[in-house]
């Protein structure tokens, strides 16, 4: 081995053993600050050690090009796994050939030294051009350090080439840093209250961080290009902010160190090491847990929040930020709005007027101690979308104190909540009371659920900002959607144009869920009673109050009743029985419609909407009496035999045939078009006993089969499925008097492996068909996907099986609740089969990892006997146990 050689191994090793000192010294308490340095010290270290011995191999290389550091590298801000960027600086007077082997080199060593190194190589005039395709190469070069190198090079660069950049493209770069953060925002719900947050990327996290830092550098960058940075002019403030970088800086130490590598997800089992650990709480490492996660998380998000908030009012105080004046429908050159007494809108932000004394030498009126003024605030807010000033912000944290004093409830106080709660950007408003403590000083009730979590694998968000989007989403209603969503949205919001008393709905909606901050197995009746003091408070009638109760303790009815079958009018009528009046009925389609989307942006999908809106008019229809229920499913039978039969000339006995004794919810659920292609696969029996309809998309296909009726069919269909690695996400099973059945399957593909494929897709329709046929056995295909895709679930579902032989009146309804596994409907199915039960209907559901699959039976054409349902039980619960080891 050479020297240079042993040299270089020396230096890999003297690094590998820093790495170990510094995650000993953090695992000790280090702080984030201490450790992001110690690992960039030990990086500069090291790079510099590997070009000293490259200059000293060849000494061409001792000018002309310089090491610079840039991005976090350049703040030296490396933390224990980051990427390190690099950047080899030339003159212009080596050539790249010249010096390709030595850089190539510096990146292998450091490779093999374990650091991922990002490096780019550029010409000193190549820095000075902005490509805004490629913006993030100039916003890197803000943060910069030479290594080692040519120092006059590097000078260069700094005094010149970088400030005569930011100088000429100061507005393209504010204008890409905004567009890029805002639709990185929007990619995460433009809201830092996620269950399991990612702490770089979200709003509020450390990305946020260096937008403030190249923000203050932009603005403050003079005619010679340079920059100055400074706070925010509030030190109370600023302290803050620098809490809350620290806390984050440490925390994503912890999630490198935890993970063993760059990965920044704050997860649910992070979550639970870091609250045990303390981290960033003062307390000593290593110490006895005492803390709860969702105290720690609580925690995080107040310092989370401190970062959007500062990022945000950088943002919107941009002369550049344009698309959210369009928004406003405001102008840059309209400078001034007056709107109220006491406050004004200037650019898109609410202004407070200024302190005004009088000659008596009494104290100044300040309009942010104004109950009346401020409240008005944030009315205009809610109306017109504008945002508060810094400084507005800053008067009404101050003012809460007196505010709180001179709050009057009853009436008048209804009547502001009211005008905020029905203005278009409600939500934003709302959040903007929350953040400063105002929405708690009206509604002490909501302060419980304030950053709270609930771990359920299926919300996405806290308890308070899921309340918000469920605002946000009703409001959503007004306007004209695109996209699958867009009919559904139309058609709800119709609903909502008609509501006489919107306000009450949107009350409900901000106290639906405040009776999760406290220890109990039914919220929405703690909620209730929680509202019910608010309800007091604000002098509402009886009638009023009466409705907002109502809506509250029923919340979940609606969402509980489309996991049943709809078509059956026993279903209708116990959930008319619950809501009594067309008016709560109109507000819980309504509210369940934006509760479901407010879950996570793929929790409501087209076919949940459909669902909703039939129960709607079903239950409409029922308390208004103008259907008939008796002659209901004949007269819409026939009158699609007629619809089915015209597409199909010469040809409706058949078809009136083949309908006969199908369930009404087949009927219903069906277009002619639909039913004309099941009628035309029946009719292809003799050539092909097993006829398969396959209709790919990129988000859920769905796979419909029509076959004479025998043995394992629903069994076999779902077992296929599962081997394929497909997700059932809802399934019909029907037939009709003459043993036709026709079972439909909507499912996504987890694995994209037909979307990313086209060439699959005959290979799957054709191993459907071979299972179906019994040329392939199912039970060998499973067996492989469980023995490759087994996971750690995140929360365990404890396994039920309950009957109702009151929700029907021909079939006993079975619920199974369960953890989502691998060939659980498989396994559910077969079990149904094996007992001799007739499944009549089928819904599936899946909340999370929690599965809710509801099967109406029938044994012998009639309901199950107790004796079968304790069997039938039992047998379940072991084929779940079962499926979940296997």
């Amino acid at each position: 081995m050479s020297t240079i050689e042993s040299t270089g191994s020396g230096m890999r090793e003297k690094y590998q053993r820093r790495m170990l000192e510094i995650r000993g010294a953090f695992d000790s308490g280090a702080s984030g600050a201490a450790t992001i340095a110690a690992r960039s010290k030990a990086i500069d270290e090291l790079a510099t050690g590997l070009w000293a011995q490259e200059v000293q191999r060849d000494r061409r290389l001792a000018t002309g090009i310089a090491l610079v550091a840039i991005g976090g590298y350049g703040r030296a801000q490396l933390f224990p796994y980051s990427d390190v960027d690099l950047l080899f600086l030339l003159d212009g007077r080596l050539a790249e050939k010249d010096v390709k082997d030595a850089i190539r080199r510096v990146n292998q060593e450091m490779w093999d030294s374990g650091i991922r190194i990002s490096p780019a190589t550029r010409k000193l005039a190549e820095c000075e051009r902005f490509d805004e395709e490629n913006a993030e190469f100039a916003i890197s070069l803000m943060d910069h350090r030479q290594l080692a190198g040519d120092a006059l090079l590097y000078r260069k660069l700094a005094t010149v080439t970088i400030p005569k950049l930011l100088q000429r493209e100061q507005k393209g770069l504010m204008a890409r840093l905004t567009e890029l953060t805002r639709a990185r925002h929007a990619k995460y719900g433009d809201t830092i209250f996620h269950l399991e947050p990612n702490i770089k990327d979200c709003p509020g996290g450390l990305r946020d961080i260096h937008v403030c830092g190249w923000m203050m550098l932009l603005r403050g960058v003079g005619p010679d290009g340079s920059g100055r940075v400074g706070g925010s002019g509030n030190a109370e403030e600023d302290s803050e902010f620098l809490k809350a970088v620290e806390f984050l800086w440490l925390v994503r130490c912890f999630l490198h160190y935890r993970h063993e590598r760059d990965d920044n997800s704050l997860d649910w089992q992070a979550q639970d090491a870091a609250a045990a650990a303390g981290v960033g709480m003062g307390m000593a490492r290593g110490a006895p847990p005492n803390v709860e996660a969702a105290y720690w998380m609580r925690f995080y998000f107040r310092h989370a929040r401190r970062v959007e908030r500062r990022v945000s009012q950088m943002m919107e105080e941009s002369p550049l930020d344009k698309p959210r004046l369009k928004l406003l429908g405001l102008r840059r050159e309209r400078r001034t709005e007056p709107l109220q007494q006491g406050f004004r809108v200037e650019r898109g932000h609410i202004v407070l007027d200024a302190l005004v004394g009088d000659s008596s030498g009494a104290p100044a009126h300040d309009p942010a101690q104004d109950p009346d003024i401020v409240l008005d605030v944030f009315e205009t807010m809610a109306r017109t979308g504008c945002t508060l000033g810094e400084e507005a912000e800053q008067r009404l944290l101050l003012a809460l104190p007196v505010l709180s004093a001179h709050l009057e409830e009853g009436p008048a106080l209804w009547q502001h909540l009211q005008r905020i709660l029905t203005g278009r950007n409600a939500g934003n408003a709302l959040r903007t009371m929350h953040v400063l403590g105002v929405l708690e000083l009206l509604i002490p009730e909501f302060h419980g659920i304030d950053a709270l979590v609930i771990r359920d694998a299926y919300h996405r968000y806290t308890v308070d900002e899921h309340t918000f989007v469920l605002i946000d989403t009703l409001h959503e209603l007004e306007v004209v959607q695109e996209g699958p969503m867009g009919e559904w949205a139309a058609q709800f919001g119709r609903v909502l144009r008609e509501l006489p008393h919107p306000g009450l709905l949107y009350l409900a909606a901000l106290m639906h869920d405040t009776g999760k901050g406290r220890s109990t197995d039914d919220h929405a009746k703690e909620s209730m009673t929680m509202a019910q003091s608010v309800l007091e408070r604000l002098e509402l009638d009886s009638y009023e109050s009466g409705m907002v109760s109502n809506l509250i303790a029923n919340h979940l009815e609606m969402s509980l009743a489309v996991r049943r079958d709809i078509f059956d009018r026993q279903t209708v009528r116990a959930f008319a029985n619950k809501v009594q009046t067309p008016e709560v009925l109109r507000m819980l389609a309504l509210f369940t419609y934006a509760d479901i989307n407010a879950v996570h942006p793929d929790a409501l999908t087209p076919w949940k909407a459909e669902n909703l809106w039939r129960l709607y008019i079903a239950t409409s229809n029922y308390l208004d009496r103008n259907v008939d229920e008796d002659r209901v499913g004949a007269k819409e039978e026939s009158e699609l035999v007629h619809r089915v039969a015209a597409l199909l000339p010469g040809q409706r006995a058949a078809v009136s045939e083949y309908l006969d004794g199908f369930p009404e919810r087949y009927v219903l659920t069906r277009t002619p078009e639909q039913i004309r292609t099941n009628f035309l696969m029946a009719t292809k029996f003799a050539e092909d006993p097993v006829q398969l309809d396959f209709r790919h998309a990129p988000g859920v296909s769905e796979l419909t089969l029509v076959t004479p009726d025998r043995a394992l069919l629903f069994a076999n269909m779902t077992g296929a499925l599962a081997a394929w690695g497909m997700n059932i996400v809802t399934a019909d099973a029907f037939s009709n008097r003459h043993g036709v059945v026709v079972d439909s399957f909507r499912f996504t593909d987890s694995f994209r492996t037909l979307e990313m494929n086209a060439s699959e897709h005959e290979a799957f329709v054709k191993s459907v068909h071979e299972v179906m046929t019994g040329a392939l056995n199912v039970e060998k295909l499973l067996s492989g996907r469980r023995r490759g895709r087994r996971k750690v679930p995140k929360v365990v579902v404890e396994s039920r099986v309950e009957f109702d032989d009151e929700a029907s009146s021909h079939s006993t309804l079975l619920e199974v609740v369960a953890q989502d596994t691998t060939g659980l409907l498989h396994a559910l199915s077969l079990t149904l089969a094996r007992q001799n039960c007739n499944i009549e209907v089928a819904l599936i559901d899946t909340e999370g990892e929690m599965a809710i699959d509801v099967f109406y039976l029938t044994h012998k054409g009639t309901k199950l006997n107790q004796a079968e349902e304790r069997a039938l039980r039992q047998a379940l619960l072991r084929a779940i146990e079962e499926n979940a080891q296997s």
